[in-house]
């Protein structure tokens, strides 16, 4: 196989080699523009960034007439229900147009923006200090941050400022190596680069690019203290071409002063805080309580550690609950504990039972006391004695034989081995399900038989609507079914939140409790990791 590989890359080409034939014009033309940005003068080189900025926006200038036209007739008191709707469909295919034109315009300008950066931190790293005329944002920015300062009509930019709470001095101009990682990161691709090969350097071209649009770029790093320290070791460059820069972990959630982060060309954050404000917004009941605006683009730092190391613990924000659904706690609880000690029962003997026959030299009892041990394991996984049976030599390695026995097929006979529970737990995926031996101890202490059984909304409206009921009847059938199924939906999800509680879920792994608060455990930051993160619930 290895010779059919090495063939056929000798015939077409690595994937590498053929990334860097796309990519090697796109960086010639960069090194092309780079020289001749030398003999401008710093006023010259910031022109040119407010040049490009008024080329994008004179290229969807049309476009966007066009939208604010359909919107301020949407929006009118006038306007028709029917005729707001097309309105509002026309406008979203109208902002697409934007998007691929602001798209069209970036890959045109990128060789130029990326020399631009390059050259102004060749400027930053060969002078102490940059003088230019002065902007309404440098005054802004030196009356609050230590690189700037203004003296009549020019500004001074330093080369030195804090960042991360330590003063550091410019002294980095971008290699050809970065420029490639500037394009991929640019185009939407991974860029992965050793620890030295400057990545940090390397998304000033992509972001500064991505920014002049004023559409927004976020920049989202593994933690706070690389939000806060990237926010003020680029910022400077950007700042100097008349960017605002900013960090949400700076700010308080639903501040003004995060909303206003968010507003700047570039922002900077932590995954989390990114996620917990999304949240936030899809909470909010008034347009002034949201702080995101529409998504642009994003560069993500350490992309495996973000999108699969951290993904796996979800961002959880809590908020009052209401009494019902405490009643619904309440009232369930005794039968969830009836049902957890049943099941906890009969793995109790599903053990024993795989104790006494998994070490047998019959091969026939060997198979039944594994099959009952790896029921034992789809009932309570996280059984202690069940745990330290598992770590004796060739006990796990049985188990998963088995389990991949049931598995073929897409779980075909999987119900042969899980049936005879009450509940069957799927830890890796943290979920539940009843099978109708629980379902039928749940429904014990009621009268209806499909006390936790959700109806089939779908058949039942059909038969609703092939029925011979008046349009008011079959109206009013309709709302009783759907009214049905919202209070058996809220008893299932009740039922599956407190068996969870009960078996997947332990006090000092799972979650905390401190002055009487729930607060759920991170695991990717867990002591032995990067420390410990608690969230309140």
């Amino acid at each position: 196989m290895s010779i059919i590989n090495n063939l056929l890359t000798k015939i077409f080409g690595s994937k590498y080699e053929k990334d860097m034939k796309e990519i090697a014009p796109v960086v010639a033309k960069i090194k092309e523009v780079y020289p001749t940005l030398a003999n401008l003068s710093n006023d010259e080189l910031r022109a040119r960034t407010t040049a490009l900025r008024k080329q994008i926006a004179d290229a969807i200038a049309d476009l966007q007439n066009e939208i604010d036209t359909l919107r301020a007739e949407a929006e009118s008191a006038d306007c028709p229900v029917e005729k707001k709707d097309e309105l509002y469909r026309d406008i979203d295919k109208k902002e697409k147009e934007i998007d691929e034109a602001v798209e069209h315009e970036l890959d045109k300008i990128l060789p130029e923006a990326f020399a631009i950066m390059k050259d102004t931190a060749r400027r930053f790293a060969e002078n102490e200090v940059i003088e230019v005329t002065a902007t309404d944002m440098d005054r802004t920015l030196a009356m609050t941050k230590d690189f700037v300062h203004v003296e009549g009509d020019k500004a001074y930019y330093k080369n030195t400022w804090m960042a991360g709470g330590s003063p550091i001095k410019w002294e980095m101009v971008h290699y050809d190596v970065q420029l490639i990682g500037g394009v991929v990161l640019h185009q939407g691709k991974i860029a992965e680069m050793a620890t030295g090969e400057g990545k940090t350097l390397v998304a000033t071209l992509p972001v500064f690019l991505n920014a002049l649009p004023g559409r927004g770029v976020h920049v989202v790093t593994v933690n706070d203290y690389l939000a806060r320290r990237d926010s003020e070791w680029m910022g400077p460059l950007y700042q100097f071409h008349g960017l605002t820069v900013d960090c949400i972990d700076k700010h308080r959630p639903n501040s003004k002063e995060r909303r206003e982060a968010y507003a700047s060309d570039i922002t900077f954050g932590t995954n989390n805080e990114f996620g917990f404000d999304y949240l936030r917004d899809n909470g909010a009941t008034q347009p002034e309580e949201l702080v995101q605006r529409k998504h642009n683009y994003a560069i993500v730092d350490e992309v495996d550690s973000v999108l699969i190391d951290d993904a796996r613990t979800p961002l959880i924000i809590s908020g009052p609950v209401t009494k019902r659904q405490d009643q619904q706690f309440d009232e369930l609880k005794p039968r969830v504990e009836r049902l957890v000690e049943a099941q906890k029962s009969y793995v109790a003997k599903l053990l024993v039972e795989a104790k006494a026959k998994i070490n047998s030299t019959d091969d026939k009892t060997k198979e039944e006391g594994a099959l009952a041990l790896f029921r034992a394991y789809k009932g309570l996984p996280k059984n202690r004695a069940l745990i330290k049976f598992l770590s004796e030599p060739g006990v796990k390695s049985q188990m998963l034989k088995t389990e991949n026995f049931y598995m073929q097929e897409n779980n075909r006979n999987m119900h042969i081995a899980t049936d005879p529970l009450y509940f069957v737990i799927d830890e890796k995926n943290n979920s539940i399900e009843l099978t109708d031996k629980g379902i039928d101890v749940l429904t014990q202490a009621s009268d209806d038989s499909q006390f936790f059984v959700l109806p089939d909304v779908g058949t039942e409206i059909a038969e609703i609507e092939k029925s011979d009921a008046t349009d008011e009847e079959k109206v009013a059938k309709r709302n009783e079914l759907m009214q049905n199924y919202a209070i058996k939906s809220e008893r299932v999800h009740t039922i599956t939140q407190l068996l969870k509680a009960y078996t997947l879920f332990e006090n000092g792994d799972q979650y905390v409790v401190i002055d009487n608060k729930v607060k759920i455990v991170d695991e990717q930051t867990a002591p032995g990791s990067r420390g410990q993160r608690e969230r309140e619930d």
